[in-house]
């Protein structure tokens, strides 16, 4: 990682003239790539193929490669990659899946969408991923698959569960959608499991210009089974041996992602680096730790999708930076066993109390690639001054 300069809490004090600092900077991102873009859509409409086709095969292969695995499956989003992964492992009615109860509302959402029971366990408070050992906790005869969340872009303890889960003969889906590139060579994102499921939803590291994700696998079995399901089960066509959906990724949307792909190990770079910038003037601030929790690098290769802090005045935190015109963004305000659509399965308020802490506190700073070190020492500066009332 490049050497960064000394890291500075003592900016300016923050005006109401201040330019504007967004959550996300997609125009940022784009303008660079202006001529790029252009180009890939000019080549799709020539090509006139515009599902699936030539462009998507490219993309497959490009980003297996990235993600260390030998078949990749362009799909139409994040939450139909974990859906199509649910049903090539055959899981419906009657099975219990284990899913984390903090994390976007698809990890359970598809679970229930399979007619399986969605099971809750609490996160590890560091990390913000599932808890192993709640894991183990929670097994029934029932259950049949595991979905462990990458959440903010660094892994869950992937080693673990891969233990606990061959022990006991359990799938693992991975939702991989904010970690495309976390983890280690042995234990990547995505390549660990029976299924990796990411998402390219515009503001992910690696955003497409509309819905788009991934399905990954190293078996062929399974990867056959998803490419089958994932075009209605038909082959040859209106030919059906599965009963499927449309899960398919469009070539427009694949050549945007393979424009992008070459920059992403740079963009990363830049969060990372972003990132050890808030540390540094968090740390220099020595606000208490119960006051202000900076995210924990615990395993390999923290991509930094969300640099989330956690503080017990979230809201009036997030209130005084969109005063100052600074964004912000609460991932999750809610967590899934406390969302009305699950109440009948009687884990409410109370049943994983470190999800509903972290629904409480935490909150996501601005950590995209184009930040400049002024407007991350503005950021800082804003925080730190606000809870300083509190020391």
């Amino acid at each position: 990682m490049p050497v960064q300069p000394e890291a500075r809490l003592d900016a300016p004090p923050p005006s109401a003239a201040d330019e504007p600092i967004p959550s996300v900077d997609l125009a940022a991102q784009h303008a660079g790539l202006k001529l790029e873009l252009q180009r890939a859509f000019e080549r799709v409409l020539d090509s006139q193929s515009f599902i699936l086709g030539a462009e998507v095969s490219a993309f497959e292969a490009e980003i297996a490669h990235v993600v260390g695995v030998p078949h990749a499956l362009g799909v139409s989003s994040g939450t139909d990659a974990l859906l199509l992964a649910l049903m090539a492992l055959g899981i419906g009615p009657g099975d219990e899946v284990i899913v984390p109860a903090f994390s976007f509302f698809a990890t359970a959402g598809c679970v229930a969408r399979v007619g399986a029971r969605p099971v809750f366990v609490d996160i590890d408070l560091q990390t913000y991923t599932i808890d192993v050992q709640q894991v183990a906790d929670r097994l029934s005869p029932a259950t049949k698959a595991v979905i462990p969340v990458h959440l903010y872009g660094q892994t869950c303890d992937l080693r673990a569960l891969r233990a606990l889960t061959a022990e006991r003969g359990l799938s693992i889906v991975e939702d991989a959608a904010q970690a495309l590139g976390a983890g280690s060579a042995e234990l990547g994102a995505g390549a660990v499991g029976d299924f990796g499921c990411f998402s390219f939803f515009p503001t992910k590291n690696l955003g497409a210009m509309g819905d788009a994700g991934l399905l990954t696998t190293r078996s062929a079995t399974l990867a056959r089974r998803a490419s089958l399901l994932r075009a209605h089960g038909a082959e040859p066509k209106y030919h059906h041996a599965l009963i499927g959906g449309n899960f398919r990724l469009d070539a427009l949307q694949a050549a945007v992602l393979r424009v992008k792909l070459p920059h992403l190990a740079d963009w990363v770079a830049a969060r990372q680096q972003n990132a050890q910038r808030y540390d540094q003037l968090f740390a220099q601030a020595a606000l208490p730790s119960e006051l202000l929790s900076p995210p924990a690098r615990v395993r390999d290769q923290h991509v930094y999708h969300q640099y989330v802090i956690r503080t017990p005045r979230r809201d009036a935190l997030q209130r005084h930076l969109r005063e100052h015109r600074v964004g912000s963004e609460v991932y999750y305000p809610v967590p899934l066993h406390m969302q009305a659509c699950f109440a009948h399965l009687g884990e409410g308020r109370g049943s994983h109390p470190r999800a509903e802490q972290a629904a409480r506190e935490v909150l996501a700073l601005p950590i995209y690639p184009e930040l400049s070190a002024a407007q991350i020492e503005r950021v800082a500066a804003l925080v730190c001054d606000f809870l300083r009332r509190d020391c």
